[in-house]
């Protein structure tokens, strides 16, 4: 049965309304600072001479990573599935039936009430010492700060808390520091093999493998736990505590830093952040998200042909074994999802599209959607709200850009913050 013209004009009404009431409250910040090079939106889909397909479509984007005709190629999965290794390849790089069942079973320690309940006391305390100490030092690198807070929730969700050494952040770094962009026989890409093997080791002795045996004496509720309960692997333990240490590490760090330059910058919208409720709160920062993404390009392999479409009418077919690269910058600043001026941050932005959240592709889509997204939406808020609220706060310049070519990402490095207690002068 169709539904009554008169009643869809008024749907159509109170939608437009309720979208106008929300637009009054849009509060506009600075642009976008960490884009590598001007992102272009078009063509949505096209094909290069090399063979990849490029997305930068939210719709073509948003099918494709739904679709369940296409495998993991990102961060050096290809690579790394042809190299002689220690470890199986953990369940970011995994696909199918046997991802899922881990992502349903591992769930409930990432779930926003488990978060909520479980571990907002530990980001609390960590962030009250951590800014304890910004009080005392008057000058410190936001960057190391916003490390050992993203570390140490990691390591409590995980269950790396009985390291034999400290350093633990230090030795998850490693990961990163031997680049291996193609397989060959240069020496280059042999010493950079040898030398990830090594520092997988260092972190299985001194960290993985004193949690293990902790965690056999005594279960938690943590990931460590969790797999052992399920009959694991020491080894296969290993890949997985590489995967969750790794990138709640390098994530969350650098997502904390970005949202702390923009609002340090804007304060409008620091007061707008500190004076909002928690849900306007993690929208705010969502919008950061959706602003800096913090990994750039998700990378996706066909399986089977597939049909793509995007809203500005361009469509393609996509045969089975094709490499395509998703600009995630692009993607988040579709217009025709994201409105106006989608290079500029935006408190209250209305989104042009039903169900999506304020991020968009900010922590992926589909099966390998990020499952750390409430843990780093939650602890960021706790750290910045204290952080935003310290009178006399200040950047004292604009920190230092690097680029991760991992994670096809920014790294924010000497983002210093100062603290000018002093009072201000009578009016």
């Amino acid at each position: 049965m169709e539904a009554c013209p008169h009643a869809q004009s008024m749907v159509a009404a109170k939608r437009e309304q309720g979208c106008n009431e929300r637009s009054k409250s849009q509060l506009w910040g600075g642009e976008q600072k960490t884009a590598r090079t001007p992102e272009r939106v078009q063509p949505a889909i096209e094909r290069d001479q090399a063979g990849i397909w490029h997305i930068r479509s939210f719709k073509a984007a948003r099918t494709l990573l739904r679709s369940g005709v296409v495998r993991q190629a990102g961060f050096k999965a290809e690579i790394l599935a042809r190299l002689p290794h220690l470890m199986r390849l953990p369940l970011l790089f995994s696909d199918g039936q046997d991802h899922q069942q881990q992502r349903r079973l591992t769930a409930r320690f990432f779930a926003p009430r488990v978060v909520d309940e479980q571990y907002r006391e530990l980001m609390e305390r960590l962030s009250e010492r951590l800014i304890e100490e910004l009080k005392r030092r008057k000058r410190v690198d936001l960057s190391r700060l916003t490390l050992e807070m993203a570390v140490r929730v990691a390591a409590e969700v995980v269950g790396l808390t009985d390291s034999l050494l400290p350093g633990m952040a230090r030795r998850l770094g490693a990961f990163f520091r031997y680049p291996i962009q193609r397989l060959s026989a240069h020496p280059r890409t042999w010493l950079n093999f040898l030398g990830l093997q090594w520092a997988v080791l260092r972190f299985y002795w001194l960290d993985v493998r004193p949690a293990i045996r902790a965690r056999r004496r005594r279960p938690r509720r943590d990931v460590i736990s969790h797999l052992l309960a399920q009959g694991d692997s020491e080894r296969e333990i290993l890949t997985e505590c590489v995967t969750y240490g790794a990138a709640g590490m390098i994530t969350t760090r650098e997502f904390i830093c970005v949202a702390a330059w923009h609002l340090l910058e804007q304060p409008a919208l620091r007061q707008r952040f500190l004076q909002g409720s928690q849900e306007e709160r993690l929208a705010l920062l969502e919008e950061v998200l959706r602003l800096e993404p913090v990994v750039g390009h998700l990378y996706r392999r066909t399986t089977e042909e597939l049909r793509l479409a995007a809203d500005s009418g361009e469509q393609a077919c996509i045969p089975a074994g094709a490499l395509i690269d998703l600009h995630i910058y692009a993607i988040n600043g579709d217009e025709r999802v994201a409105g106006a001026q989608p290079q500029r941050l935006c408190a209250g932005r209305v989104l042009r599209e039903e169900r999506v959240t304020p991020s968009l592709m900010g922590f992926g889509d589909g099966p390998h959607r990020c499952p750390g997204a409430p843990i780093a939406l939650q602890e960021s808020d706790i750290f910045l709200r204290r952080l935003l609220a310290l009178p006399g706060l200040r950047l004292e310049r604009p920190p230092r850009l690097r680029w991760n070519d991992l994670i096809c990402g920014y790294e924010i490095r000497d983002c210093i913050v100062t603290l000018d207690e002093r009072p201000e002068p009578a009016r």
